[in-house]
């Protein structure tokens, strides 16, 4: 076997990994890096929990009795409006599935891999064996694999191992000789496992049911997620209904028939008029629209860069009180360019081109170069390597062909970092180090004196709005005699180099609308008051007074609660004082969301209402522990989330609230003839109640889901994350929308039975009136505040799919005979359809002028 390589070896550039070609071909013949829970629900799955639902039961019943009673007619055309109730029901699922599916995959664990030379991000699922995957801290291993190249790296295996203390791991060159978890100074690294720091390449040797996780089932053990409450408040209502449903089913059969002497036929249409009653009052649509809702919510946001890990995240954006938000790369573009370099009493402005670097600049490059990656993600990096090979590609200050041997990396006591470079002949060696610049000068062992003046250019830059990287130079030292940590080298400070990263373009505008939204934005960076304070003015924000994390330090929680409720900017932070600042926001009676992207970050982000993870520059950890992840990175798309939280919000309310207005004049017409012994029959059977669900069903889900913001949506305060969706305002409003319809269309009823109608064509008349009503209500509950024909202008496909189809189907159940006798319709005239449209326009009437009064008044 293959000796161990020193664990101080990582040379990025060395590996090619597997072809494009190659990886393809293994993931046809070996399928994808995934485990069967993983698997997507295929359409007879779907439809068996279609056949499960109540209302399908129902239907199921009364076409039973249907076959029983000989009325074979009525029974097959119940179990032609069951397939189509279920094609539509299967086609929302598919819907929903295939909204989920697309998050899945979003959501899935990346991986870094080198794919013909070329580094590549994909999704865990397509890592095929015999890649190389690039692991840094903070990622999980998205597969079994064998370490080639390392440095300093360490895994938390304790999912496997149940051990939680990380284990290093060292680099073997060859060979497939695989290890089991745990244990010190092996090669192998597992999927699941967590790099918890340093850095290395490894070579994929099983991906999923192969890996060790998947042989021994503990890879997909989920925490169950809590109910939101939503789901809760939903599950409540559907059990009261259903209740109460219930017993007037019960009552209304025996009513119905004892009061028409009990006879066979009068039995008959006594249980058909409580399964008629049953169709009326059952809520399925309830969670059906708050599934759909939620699901196509979050398919909507990741389609404006926001991947929404928790559903029910979705509905607490709209209640969001204050963005806590990191200004490197998510305010900013986080393409940092070099402006300025300052050594000793010189200042060399970068910000205009220049043909030259004067030499006394050089060695500050050459080292602030060396204290970089060799292959640079981070872009304070990339922008000392890209001016290195600018001004020093023809020096003898740039070093390509020197090997990195070792790094101490930046800590929580020491934001400093130091590399260790030896030369081709393995004869010199030279240390390297930049970070914070009062770390660099506590490497440097400056004098008083000497801090003073490097805090006040630093203060100068700063105020600039430059980000402010100190560099120093080790003494030489040999590769084989290294100190244990940093301090133990003697260093000689050699400048300063001052770094602008622009701007983002909407962030500006994305301010304005949080302020008008009622929602507070504090800017959490680590870098100096000065240069947050120079950001905040950039994007309209009042700096006001600056906390910085020194001051959180000497403060007590109290005291943070009180300072933190009028600071918008906290500066000089490092990640773990995030937590504090949340809880004291919450502490508050805040709403927070909080954005991280570091393993550190995670206890913020998980204790943050909302934990907002960059996707671009962010960790696993980070990603795990929040409920959204912002793929771009970009904190316009916060804003675009928090305006499609307060939409679905919205919409769910709209359907909501139609939901209960239109089951209220079904219910109560199934509900007439139990009293009025005068009728010999029922006024809707189940047959109309099926007619109508063809309606609601879609106009409930496409419709409402698919409406755009109201134009304030944007101008309200956020709502109080306390306030129930089926408020009694909500409710009282929708019922009396339902009991108007009612009113009206047992008023058309009536008075057609007293003008000598029969009772098939008062039964036409009122049916038609009751589906007009219905489009009315549908049309009126679009919005809350515009009018209908105000609504009629904004674009909402689906509102026109269900006009026409209902529109079509009614006109051929009223007018086509055979379908006439089906439905229990007499023909009707064209002054019996006036009737109709007047009656569905004068239920809405009144709702439409309260909007027009509400707008004047407001």
């Amino acid at each position: 076997m293959p000796g161990p390589m020193p664990d101080t070896f990582f040379d990025i550039d060395a590996i090619t990994g597997l072809t494009d070609e190659q990886a393809q071909d293994r993931l046809a013949r070996e399928g994808y890096n995934e485990l069967p829970s993983t698997r997507r629900r295929g359409l007879g799955s779907i439809a068996l929990s279609v056949i499960k639902e109540p209302m399908f039961l129902l239907l199921v019943a009364c076409g039973a009795v249907y076959m029983g009673v000989g009325d074979f007619q009525e029974a097959l055309m119940l179990l032609g409006f069951v397939a189509v109730i279920m094609g539509i029901t299967i086609v929302q699922e598919r819907r929903t599935e295939r909204a989920l599916e697309a998050l899945r995959d979003l959501s899935s664990p990346r991986a870094l891999v080198v794919r013909s030379g070329r580094q590549q991000r994909i999704p865990g699922r397509e890592v095929a064996r015999g890649d190389m995957i690039i692991l840094t801290e903070g990622d999980r291993v998205p597969a079994d694999a064998i370490v080639r190249q390392c440095m300093g790296l360490t895994a938390d295996e304790s999912l496997l191992t149940g051990e939680s203390v990380p284990v290093h791991k060292t680099a073997r060159a060859a060979g497939d000789e695989f290890d089991r978890p745990g244990g010190e100074g092996l090669a192998g690294v597992f999927c699941g496992s967590l790099i918890t720091g340093g850095q290395g390449a490894a070579q994929v040797v099983a991906t999923g049911m192969a890996t060790q996780m998947g042989q021994i089932g503990k890879a997909l053990q989920t925490i169950e997620q809590q109910r939101s409450p939503l789901q809760r408040q939903t599950a409540r209502l559907v059990r009261t209904l259903a209740a109460v449903g219930l017993t007037l089913c019960a009552a209304v059969v025996l009513v119905y028939a004892l009061m028409r002497g009990g006879g066979a036929l009068e039995w008959k249409n006594a249980v058909l008029a409580g399964l008629t009653l049953a169709m009326a009052t059952l809520p399925e649509e309830f969670p059906v629209v708050l599934t759909i809702f939620l699901a196509m919510g979050a398919w909507r946001i990741s389609r404006r860069g926001v991947l929404t890990r928790r559903t029910a995240a979705v509905e607490t954006l709209g209640a969001t009180t204050v963005l806590c938000v990191d200004k490197t790369g998510t305010l900013t573009q986080n393409r940092m360019s070099i402006s300025k370099l300052w050594t000793g009493d010189d200042i060399f402005n970068l910000a205009t081109p220049h043909d030259r670097l004067p030499e006394r600049f050089h060695r500050l490059l050459e080292f602030g170069v060396l204290a970089s990656k060799k292959d640079p993600f981070d872009p304070m990096d990339r922008a000392l390597k890209a001016l290195g090979r600018e001004y020093l590609a023809s020096t003898e200050h740039l070093h390509e062909s020197w090997t990195l041997v070792h790094e101490y990396p930046l800590s929580g006591e020491l934001l400093a970092l130091s590399h260790v470079w030896v030369s081709p002949d393995g004869k010199r060696a030279m240390i390297a180090a930049k970070g914070a610049p009062e770390a660099v000068a506590d490497l440097c062992h400056m004098n008083d004196p000497q801090r003073r003046r490097l805090v006040e250019k630093v203060a100068a830059m700063a105020d600039e709005g430059l980000r402010v990287l100190g560099v120093a130079r080790g003494l030489p030292a040999g590769p084989d005699d290294l100190p244990g940590r940093q301090h133990d080298f003697d260093f000689e400070f050699l400048g300063l180099v001052g770094l602008a990263d622009p701007v983002r373009p909407a962030v500006k505008a994305a301010i304005e609308q949080c302020h008008s939204a009622g929602i507070r934005v504090i800017m959490i960076t680590g870098d100096y008051p000065g240069t947050a304070a120079n950001i905040a003015r950039q994007i309209g924000m009042d700096p006001g007074g600056i906390l910085t994390g020194s001051d959180l330090d000497a403060m007590s929680d109290a005291d943070l609660q009180q300072r933190i409720a009028d600071t918008n900017v906290v500066a000089r932070v490092v990640p773990q004082q995030k937590l504090r600042i949340v809880n004291a926001l919450k502490a508050g009676g805040e709403v927070v969301a909080m954005t991280g992207d570091g393993v550190n970050d995670a206890p913020a982000l998980k204790a943050a209402h909302i934990g907002l993870a960059m996707g671009g520059r962010g960790t696993d950890v980070a990603r795990e522990a929040a409920s959204l992840v912002l793929l771009d990175d970009d904190f316009s798309s916060i804003v675009q989330a928090v305006r499609l939280g307060r939409r679905i919000f919205d919409n769910i309310k709209k359907a909501v609230a139609y939901i209960f207005a239109i089951h209220v004049p079904i219910a109560g017409l199934s509900l007439v003839p139990v009293f009025f012994t005068g009728l010999d029959d029922l006024i809707l059977q189940p047959v109309h109640i099926l007619f109508l669900e063809l309606i609601i069903d879609p106009s409930c889900t496409m419709i409402f889901e698919a409406e755009p913001a109201e134009a304030d949506v944007m101008s309200r305060r956020p709502r109080n994350p306390a306030e129930p969706l089926y408020s009694l305002p909500v409710l009282a409003l929708s019922l009396l929308q339902g009991l108007v319809v009612l009113a009206i269309t047992l008023g058309v009823f009536i008075i057609a039975r007293r003008n000598g109608h029969s009772e098939d064509n008062a039964r036409g008349l009122t049916f038609a009136s009751l589906v007009v009503a219905n489009l009315a209500l549908i049309l009126t509950n679009r919005s809350w505040t515009q009018t209908v024909w105000a609504m009629f202008k904004v674009r909402n496909r689906a509102v026109w799919f269900v006009l026409g189809g209902a529109a079509t189907c009614l006109a051929l159940v009223l007018f086509v005979p055979p379908l006439q006798q089906l439905f229990h319709f007499a023909p009707l005239h064209a002054n019996d359809l006036l009737i109709c449209l007047a009656a569905g326009a004068l239920s809405i009437l009144w709702f439409e002028v309260l909007k027009i009064l509400r707008r004047r008044k407001g």
